[in-house]
């Protein structure tokens, strides 16, 4: 998939120094400043900068008469650099809307107003932002909680297909602003009633009338945390509508009249084969199919990947189409996946091999709308918690279908929202609050994500 709109991919990323601090000695001053301020109190913001020279960070150089208790991100997704200064390497963006903590302030090039450090190696120009007397807990601006692990509310265009609008009066005056073909997929921010109409606003900033439009039902189906007792992965899960059960009489197996149904999860004891199929034992009575299961195999810590004991990484296998995270050499939790189609080579495989997460994105537009042969085009605005590894491959959100066991995608690693939700908080770089897109540096590096 190739990810377009407002959430692009950014260029690529090297560590830079922070205003002559290596990473290093910033790391050591960051939590100090984080303690003086807990310490001191909020700065309320009608107090003048002079009365707060003792707990403001040391880089603050710009003449501001009240110091804001956060930055409101007023105009779209505002670029982040790891210095103040337009020619710094991007280290994510921050969503439209957002309220961030302000730490320090400095002029640079690339910017009319002052350059605001929000986080550790961070900085947006003061033009995209506006001061703000909202003070924040560090912890504030989470992704949107949701049972069903979306960020947004997602809605498919009907067999008509729909329209999109800058404003809600131009509706049927004017020409849309964008055609939505059927099937195409939006993220839905607001909605209003009109006229007893029901209209949403997208992520991309255009109104649609919502009876063009039907609601994503995502899959419910979700992997499992691992405990010590679970080292040696002796699990597995159901991936077709109805598997069979058998008992196994001597060298042959015979049906019990019993099923268990898809995502369904079994033990994995013993695998037997026999002449129509191989068997494996699930608990102490019955037996099942293995092609009716996937079963994910253990794994060895990639030392030679730079993979340290106690880090994080994912490991993804694909014949079995399932993936396992773990901490050094102890799984912590596994799922099903749906890799790319086709072998190794093929132009939608996914590329095996150990890859590092080089970005992550709350959210990215996929689409094939640039290939003129292609038998269908398709376009999913926002697909949520993207984490790409190897170029435009990624490990990402899928709410349009229920094949997880099998491969399905166009080379991307798909998988259920609740899981996509969950392993986009467990690998690095992390995103924090108010961001949309985050880069790894030296401190927050990318997590290893080994495909096999």
């Amino acid at each position: 998939m190739v990810a377009v709109g407002s959430s692009s991919v950014p260029p690529g990323h090297r560590t830079s120094s922070v205003s002559r601090w290596s990473a290093t000695k910033y790391l050591r001053v960051f939590p100090v400043l984080v303690a003086v301020l807990a310490w001191a109190g909020t700065p309320r913001a009608d107090e003048p900068l002079d009365a707060l020279r003792s707990v403001l960070p040391p880089w603050v150089s710009v003449p501001i008469e009240r110091w804001p208790s956060s930055l409101w991100v007023r105009e779209g997704e505002q670029s982040l650099h790891v210095s103040p200064t337009s020619s710094a390497p991007r280290r994510g963006t921050a969503a439209e809307g957002a309220f961030l903590p302000a730490f320090g302030a400095q002029f640079g090039n690339g910017c009319r107003g002052a350059w605001f450090q929000v986080g550790p190696a961070a900085w947006v120009c003061g033009d995209g932002v506006e001061p703000s007397v909202r003070a924040l807990p560090y912890a504030a601006q989470a992704a949107r909680h949701s049972e069903d692990g979306l960020p947004f509310r997602y809605y498919f265009a009907g067999a008509a297909g729909a329209r999109g609008y800058h404003t809600l009066v131009d509706f049927d005056v004017v020409e849309p602003a964008f055609q939505y073909d059927k099937g195409f997929a939006v993220a839905i921010l607001e909605e209003r009633i009109l006229q007893g109409e029901r209209y949403g606003l997208t992520r991309r900033g255009l109104w649609v009338r919502l009876a063009e439009f039907s609601p994503a039902r995502p899959s419910t189906f979700q992997g499992v945390a691992l405990s010590a007792l679970d080292r040696e992965l002796a699990l597995a899960w159901v991936v077709v509508d109805r598997a069979p059960l058998y008992r196994r009489a001597g060298a042959t197996f015979v049906l019990s009249g019993g099923s268990r149904v898809r995502f369904d999860r079994v033990g994995w004891l013993e695998e037997v084969p026999s002449a129509s199929s191989n068997y494996v034992r699930i608990d102490n009575e019955f037996w099942i199919r293995s092609a009716d299961i996937r079963h994910p195999t253990r794994s060895t810590l990639p030392v030679d990947e730079g993979v340290l004991h106690g880090a994080r990484w994912l490991d993804i296998e694909l014949a079995s189409q399932t993936l396992v995270a773990y901490e050094g050499d102890e799984p912590k939790f596994a799922t099903l996946v749906s890799t790319g189609r086709g072998n190794e080579g093929k132009p939608l495989a996914t590329p095996k091999g150990a890859h590092r997460i080089w970005v992550k994105l709350l959210g990215a537009t996929m689409d094939n709308l640039e290939n003129e042969g292609a038998s269908n085009y398709y376009r999913i605005e926002d697909v949520p918690y993207v984490q790409f590894f190897s170029k435009g491959v990624g490990l990402h959100s899928a709410f349009w279908h229920q094949g997880f066991g099998h491969e399905h995608s166009h080379g991307c690693v798909n998988v259920a929202p609740r899981d996509a939700a969950f392993l986009f908080a467990f690998t690095g770089p992390h995103l924090p609050s108010g961001w949309s897109a985050v880069l790894p540096t030296g401190f927050d590096p990318g997590t290893l994500v080994r495909v096999r």
